[in-house]
């Protein structure tokens, strides 16, 4: 997204991805190297994750096997994760990490960066009632 010189947010203010471009919290991840006997495998991702259920505030813990293809961004820095209506319009004027692909049943992704620091922006689909939907 190109730079615009734009007034500074307040404390009190929401951030501009959520005021403005209607986006919303979803979850934070945090890459770690640990093994945890909770971990869960996503065989497809080649990632373990934790806590992204369980956590009452969004966090998601994520270690990564040999065999992953998640860009090293996203393997070594704290990425925010946003719900977004429209992926193809969320993504337009940001560089993005990955292509646009399905995590699992229901739901796209793609990985976005912002200032060096990875963003994943997650698309549910919808069912006839404009309700998310997610297996």
């Amino acid at each position: 997204m190109k730079r615009t010189l734009q007034r500074r947010r307040k404390d009190h203010e929401e951030p501009y991805a959520i005021s403005r471009r209607g986006w919303r919290y979803h979850h934070v991840g945090i890459p770690t190297t640990a093994p945890h006997p909770d971990d869960r495998h996503l065989r497809h991702l080649g990632i373990f994750v934790r806590s992204f259920d369980t956590s009452p505030f969004g966090i998601e813990c994520t270690r990564h096997s040999s065999e992953c293809q998640v860009h090293e961004l996203v393997r070594s820095v704290p990425h925010v994760a946003f719900e977004v209506d429209d992926l193809e319009k969320a993504v337009k004027g940001f560089k993005m990490l990955s292509g646009m692909s399905p995590s699992s049943e229901g739901v796209r992704v793609a990985m976005i960066v912002h200032d060096d620091a990875p963003i994943e922006l997650l698309e549910f689909s919808k069912d006839g009632k404009g309700h998310r939907t997610r297996q």
